[in-house]
């Protein structure tokens, strides 16, 4: 006990302005038994103090956690009573909405592995019988390779991971054969859409996100089956994305997988490009592989230096010319605002506050993002609200990596607003119209994959998760490293 009480005085000592630091050789015997006690209290009053107020920031926090749990289930028992066994919930009209006309259970999928983190077993089993029960890929339909991949692939091969219920594997691997055939086109750039059943593909005009979202899912596949060829496949379709840069080292906004030639020169961080960028920083930290890091380090070079704008003395990201680097809009929105948590996660943390303090500042001129706006003139450009996880993911993130208390008040605010405006009896709405507040009748799958499983992250107990041993892929679900 003496001992941590002189490690204390040392420790405030050393933090008071013109205190002198205790010697390393000091000896409790020099000090008399009054001065000890009053040094003791003093501690002990200090460390009170602090850990008074760290237990009520966590209590608060599980407080938080509790109440975002419960609207999850909200959102997903009235799945389950309108909407069981199809895609997704429309909840104005309390109807299911299926994809393609036949259900691949999108929403069960999407969300298991929330439930399975949420320690929702009952619900989280219930799913799990659905799916291994119904879900079948043997469908003669075409299907958008970019959306079942992050959502389907990656949310059975998280579910895997968490579960060990082999079953699943087998279906993600079945699913990964008949998504195969994207990737036959001369380039090896991956065509946007594929027919299930036969192998058919269709649709050569593409965009760097559906070209290189795919390794992280892919890749895990191979690394589980032990079959190379997912993951070399879906590399190439990264490689050659990247090869096709500007000479100033942006991508543009379209691009044709028969040709390898863009059809838009367009350059942005926001959608149809953002997930391109997220997976170049994400396969170096799950496979290790270290053609992804120097694709990586030449990208985010060229992205913060002609993307990137000065505002106002706010930093935001916008629109260029892919070959010249002219600035050509100044859009920024809820698919941008994915971008402090990648900053943060590779090591800019600076900059990314200031990037999220902008995003933050876009959420609270209508508490709720519109999902594009025009930074400069702060007016909306599309003022509709799509229940987007992006903003509330960069908070998690921001909030793992600064331990700032800052970004949980922030995720708070976030996190009210939008029980406030988009909770529904039956669910949860998209916004029509981030003004008005008119209602659109969608709840799509990520808002139960991303948007519920990020706020919860932010104020559940860290060991919820172990944040660094998983990375995310772009629908949120956490994969392992498998060596």
């Amino acid at each position: 006990m003496s001992k941590l009480v002189v490690m204390s005085y040392r420790l405030i000592a050393a933090g008071r302005r013109g205190s002198r630091r205790v010697p390393a050789n000091y000896s409790l015997a020099a000090w008399d038994s009054q001065k000890l006690a009053r040094w003791a209290v003093a501690v002990a009053t200090v460390c009170a103090s602090i850990g008074c107020h760290q237990s009520r920031e966590d209590a608060h926090a599980r407080e938080v956690a509790t109440r975002v749990r419960t609207e999850f289930l909200h959102a997903w028992t009235n799945y389950e009573k309108y909407a069981w066994g199809h895609d997704a919930l429309k909840p104005l009209s309390k109807t299911p909405h299926d994809w393609y006309g036949q259900s691949l259970l999108m929403t069960p999928v999407d969300a298991l592995d929330t439930l399975l983190l949420m320690k929702l077993d009952e619900e989280a089993a219930k799913a799990k019988e659905l799916i291994l029960k119904d879900l079948s890929f043997d469908r003669d339909v075409y299907v958008k390779n970019f959306e079942i991949t992050i959502r389907l692939l990656g949310g059975l091969l998280s579910s895997y991971q968490l579960t060990n219920d082999k079953r699943l594997l087998d279906l993600a691997e079945d699913l990964g054969n008949r998504l195969l055939p994207v990737f036959n086109s001369p380039t090896g750039l991956p065509y946007v859409d594929v027919n299930l059943r036969t192998g058919q593909v269709r649709d050569a005009k593409t965009n760097p996100a559906e070209t290189g979202t795919l390794l992280l899912e892919f890749g895990t596949l191979s690394k589980l089956t032990g079959k190379s060829i997912y993951y070399e496949k879906a590399k190439r379709a990264l490689m050659e994305t990247f090869k096709r840069r500007s000479a100033i080292g942006l991508v543009g906004s379209t691009i044709d997988v028969e040709t390898g030639a863009w059809v838009d020169a367009d350059s942005h961080i926001s959608g149809g490009i953002d997930s391109y960028y997220e997976y170049l920083w994400k396969c170096w930290l799950l496979f290790g592989d270290k053609d992804c890091q120097e694709m990586w380090q030449a990208s985010i070079s060229a992205v913060n230096k002609y993307l990137a704008d000065e505002v106002r003395g706010e930093l935001w990201y916008g629109h260029a010319d892919m070959n010249t680097g002219r600035l050509t809009a100044s859009q920024y929105g809820a698919l941008d605002a994915f971008f402090p948590a990648l900053l943060a996660h590779s090591g800019d943390v600076a900059r990314a506050r200031r990037l999220q303090d902008s995003s933050f500042k876009m959420w609270n001129m209508h508490e709720i993002e519109p999902e594009i706006i025009d930074y400069k003139t702060m007016q909306i450009v599309y003022n509709g609200y799509h229940l987007r996880p992006e903003i509330v993911e960069s908070t998690y993130y921001l909030h793992h990596f600064t331990h700032d208390p800052q970004y949980r008040k922030m995720g708070e605010k976030i996190f009210d607003d939008f029980v406030k405006y988009c909770r529904v009896d039956s669910g949860y709405a998209a916004l029509q119209d981030v003004v008005t507040k008119e209602k659109r009748d969608e709840m799509e799958s990520f808002v139960l994959a991303e948007t519920f499983k990020y706020f919860y992250l932010l104020f559940a107990s860290p060991d919820t998760l172990d944040f660094d041993k998983v990375v995310f892929n772009t629908e949120a679900h956490p994969l392992r490293r498998t060596d």
